[in-house]
């Protein structure tokens, strides 16, 4: 089914807008709390966890929860999880590679969705929810003070996504599947078009990959000032 959302269209530079808007806002209200208060956090991360279960409930009950399709074997998948865990655990390690992938990876998806039925529909909106939670959430720590990628993130965030998109890739091709468009490019428009055929837009995704993480550093190439 072909969906009839306009890309940059009104709904979707809304969606764009408010996705920043409100980590921004989450974050004013942690910093207004007294110091080490986790509720607002926990409560965040509780969210983004049911948004999950709702969507794989929602999945099981039309009936396309099967295997091998629509595991959670996608980058998102995985920024999803990560985004959770570092909210409820403030992991600096965690936080390090959900960074890199929630501001590198589901913007992307937000900028580019790859939604398949008419919207609004529960697919599409739950598609922008989710997506827009797992940025938020890992704005929402960052500009609250309460985490940031640390030296040698970078690293650990690239090392992280080839372990992941290596065994995805094995998925892939014992079953057929296309996770991380690792077998082909989506259907609908993306930044992969850029990128030339198959085998080196995986190739120029990498390279891509690393540049972005690198722009996503520099703002805190510094370490941060410690009180006295």
């Amino acid at each position: 089914m072909k969906s009839n959302f306009q890309l940059l269209g009104p709904a979707h530079l809304f969606i764009l807008a408010a996705v920043p808007s409100f980590a921004a806002l989450l974050a004013v209200f942690q910093r207004k709390l007294a110091p080490g208060a986790k509720g607002l956090r926990i409560g965040l991360g509780v969210l983004l966890a049911l948004d999950a279960a709702l969507y794989y409930g929602y999945m099981a009950w039309i009936g396309q929860l099967t295997f091998p399709d629509h595991m959670p074997l996608e980058m998102c998948d995985a920024s999803l999880f990560l985004v959770i865990v570092a909210l409820f655990t403030l992991n600096r390690t965690v936080f390090d590679v959900a960074y890199y992938g929630a501001l590198a990876g589901a913007s992307m998806a937000l900028l580019t969705p790859n939604i398949w039925e008419p919207f609004p529909s529960f697919s599409t909106v739950q598609f922008f929810i989710d997506h827009g939670l797992i940025v938020a959430g890992a704005l929402y720590l960052l500009w609250s003070g309460q985490a940031r990628p640390r030296p040698g993130s970078i690293l650990r965030a690239m090392v992280a996504l080839n372990i992941f998109a290596v065994s995805v890739g094995l998925f892939d091709y014992y079953f057929k599947t296309d996770y991380m468009y690792l077998r082909a490019k989506p259907r609908a428009t993306s930044l992969l078009d850029f990128l030339g055929p198959w085998p080196w837009y995986i190739v120029a995704g990498e390279a891509v990959a690393l540049a972005v993480f690198l722009l996503l550093y520099l703002p805190y190439r510094k370490p941060a000032l410690t009180p006295r």
